[in-house]
């Protein structure tokens, strides 16, 4: 069976001399949920933009669904994104939202009005769909976020970081649905620096710095393969080190 998602020796360039992405490899099989974590600079969000055809590699092969993201219009369908950033319309309500980026994706008539319920219904957002996203919590705003990544029905879920600045609840809610959508057939592609979560949800992993990969596998073999270390926490230290990141 192909990958969902195949990279061979991905660099990135953003000026000579620098590398942002060194010779990457992973694949990321149907069904799995894929963690890549890795501190700040470590070259995650870089990888994340290639994979949605929002950067170009500078060299290497990558293929999503057998497709080179950004030559493919379909492959667009295919893929959802929810951003580090909130990429929402803080005037406009969440439903409002969801209407909006709905037709983005080319839904219309009655397909998008039962997706947008189905999103926010999904997230448990339908007392709060009429709440202006400037006057919603952070917490909410997340959801509203993965809401708008899932209105197109997706087969290939990327999130990065969907869980920073949040309160404890809605982490667990948040993790929670991603487990659901994994379970329902979904493949995910996860980044986080919370050690806590990629070892919750993910059954493969790969730790990365300075555009390098330095372990992956299953979460099984990545933590037996660093002295039987009891927690990701331990192996991630291990291999990106105690310094400080910017």
């Amino acid at each position: 069976m192909e990958p969902v998602v195949e990279i061979i020796d991905l660099k990135k360039r953003y000026e000579p001399g620098a590398e942002a992405l060194a010779g990457v490899d992973l694949c990321v099989k149907k069904g799995d949920t894929f963690g890549i974590l890795g501190p700040n600079g470590a070259g995650k969000t870089t990888i994340i933009s290639i994979l949605c055809g929002i950067l170009a590699p500078s060299s290497g092969r990558v293929r999503v669904f057998g497709q080179v993201p950004g030559k493919d219009r379909d492959l667009r369908k295919l893929v959802g994104l929810v951003p580090q950033d909130i990429a929402l319309y803080p005037t406009l309500t969440a439903r409002e939202n969801l209407l909006y980026f709905g037709r983005m994706q080319g839904l219309s008539g009655r397909k998008l009005f039962d997706r947008v319920e189905e999103s926010l219904g999904f997230l448990a957002l339908g007392e709060s769909s009429d709440r202006r996203v400037e006057v919603c919590s952070g917490g909410m705003r997340r959801r509203i976020n993965l809401s708008v990544a899932l209105l197109g029905e997706p087969q290939l879920l990327i999130l990065d970081e969907p869980t920073v600045g949040i309160d404890v609840q809605t982490r667990v809610n948040i993790l929670d649905k991603i487990a659901e959508l994994n379970k329902r057939g979904m493949t995910l592609v996860y980044t986080s620096h919370y050690m806590e979560e990629a070892q919750k949800v993910c059954n493969n992993v790969a730790v990365i710095d300075s555009g390098r990969v330095l372990a992956k596998g299953t979460l099984k073999e990545v933590m037996s393969g660093h002295g039987e270390r009891e927690n990701l926490e331990d192996v991630f230290l291990k291999l990106t080190g105690r310094t400080l990141r910017e």
